[in-house]
């Protein structure tokens, strides 16, 4: 394998970070634009080993500049079948991670490559060498692919041209579990091919809860673990059901414990602040929890603007990821705001209180009809206290949730001169368990008044306090 590429192969090198000091090239990511798509052909349309580029390669590139890529597999054999498309699309992300000096994050129309300058000086200058190498990989680890042949575009308007027709395709494969539910099935499914970024990440895949890359549905998972039984996507018995409110079943955390070797035993699917499902990092969308109107704002990786708590998608997304039970974030699949169990444990969607008008576009005939004209966008807020406003004016229904603190009056003389106001509302018991507060109190050892303390966005574990009076 070493002597066929100028670049070592080995899965040993899955979680390879590429710094921005270290990037020869940028392919794709959040400033440009790209896709990853596999196709199941006849074995007559497909020319083994075959390789084209459009547009410019490697060599023909500046260091330190971006290009967009997509990247175009079609695949044939006896036992390859349509439902196997995703999985072996989602293996990509894989195969592309074992080459050194090479990272892949994300999937579908978000996939975001850098080649390092140590690749690039070692001989990596041609995209026909990457592509040879995943051709490679594919057949030698998914036996059921006889043939390969690979298309590679780097040509921005080529790109405009395929990207259209590569969403209804994804769009297509998303609407097969629209019907499917949950109770339906006595078995869900597992992925572990975000474990080389996020270790502890656990992602269950079940009718109602698309994986959180977006790329794996049920029928996907299912399609997996029947050709490849001992690949990352393999079946989890659901077990007994715990809380049909929260999706909570004894198999899944059985399959929790195993797969986070002990740090997590308890996911609920549908459940946003009570052992939620965990986060990888190539998590479509992210949820945040807004104390200050106790609602869920959800952004979205193509969202470039500030939510209105005051941080980006990049910030949330790594305070969120790591493959973490977060008190107050939630990572999710795009398709996942579909399921008519979204979750239906905190509220569903009479919690939503915000979206980037692009996501909010893109899920309208899945929110519920009642409240679309409530969920507010960048159009309509720039922060908390206009969210708070907007709010009130539309009458959205986390309103009932407000409850107003009484705050006792004291005299000017006895406030002391740190003493902060309290948020106007309350916060969810789970939260106030989680020590995830919007202020606490904390009072001198003998004089009046005191200081409060705010803390947003915190999760705070104390293993002892001790109080001393000093003389």
């Amino acid at each position: 394998m070493a002597d066929e590429f100028p670049f070592e192969i080995s899965p040993m090198f899955e979680g390879e970070r590429i710094r921005k000091e270290g990037m020869y090239v940028e392919l794709a990511g959040p400033k440009s634009k790209g896709f990853e798509l596999v196709r199941a052909v006849e074995m007559g349309e497909v020319e083994d080993g075959k390789f084209t580029l459009i547009g410019p390669d490697i060599q023909d590139m500046e260091e330190g500049s971006r290009h967009p890529l997509a990247m175009i597999y079609k695949i044939a054999g006896e036992l390859v079948e349509a439902d196997l498309e995703s999985i072996v699309e989602r293996r990509n992300h894989e195969f592309q991670n074992y080459i050194q000096g090479l990272m892949h994050l994300n999937q579908r129309y978000d996939i975001w490559l850098r080649i390092s300058k140590d690749a690039v000086n070692k001989g990596m200058t041609s995209f026909e060498q990457i592509a040879k190498a995943i051709m490679m990989l594919f057949k030698n680890e998914l036996s059921f692919i006889e043939k390969v042949e690979a298309i590679y575009i780097t040509d921005l308007d080529e790109i405009e041209k395929e990207i259209g027709n590569a969403t209804e395709i994804y769009k297509a494969r998303d609407e097969r579990t629209r019907n499917l539910h949950d109770e339906d099935v006595d078995t869900f499914y597992g992925c572990t091919l975000c474990q080389s970024f996020a270790p502890t990440n656990v992602c269950v895949v079940s009718p109602d809860r698309v994986s959180l890359c977006g790329a794996i549905n049920w029928f996907d998972g299912r399609a997996a673990a029947k050709v490849d039984p001992e690949g990352p996507q393999f079946a989890i018995p659901k077990g007994e059901l715990i809380d049909a409110e929260s999706g909570e079943y004894t198999g899944i955390n059985e399959a929790a414990k195993k797969l986070s070797s002990g740090e997590y035993d308890r996911i609920k699917l549908h459940s946003f602040f009570d052992c939620p499902h965990t986060s990888c990092g190539c998590f479509e969308v992210v949820g945040f929890y807004i104390p200050e109107v106790d609602g869920i704002g959800w952004v979205d990786r193509d969202f470039p603007g500030t939510a209105p708590n005051g941080l980006q998608f990049s910030t949330m997304a790594g305070q969120t990821g790591g493959g973490k039970q977060v008190i107050g974030f939630l990572g999710i699949g795009i398709h996942y705001f579909r399921s008519p169990k979204f979750i239906q444990a905190d509220g569903g969607w009479n919690r939503v209180v915000w979206m980037p008008k692009l996501l909010k576009d893109k899920v309208y005939d899945d929110i519920p009809e009642e409240i679309r004209d409530k969920v507010a966008t960048e159009e309509d807020v720039a922060d908390v206290e206009s969210l708070k406003a907007f709010l009130k004016e539309r009458n959205h229904p986390v309103l009932e949730r407000w409850v107003e603190e009484e705050e006792e009056e004291v005299p000017e003389e006895e406030k002391a001169p740190g003493t902060l106001p309290q948020a106007g509302f309350a916060v969810p018991q789970m939260m106030q368990a989680a020590n995830f507060m919007p202020s606490m109190p904390m009072m001198s050892g003998g004089g009046s008044g005191g200081v409060r303390i705010v803390l947003k966005n915190a999760k705070v574990s104390i293993d002892k306090v001790i109080i001393k009076k000093e003389d």
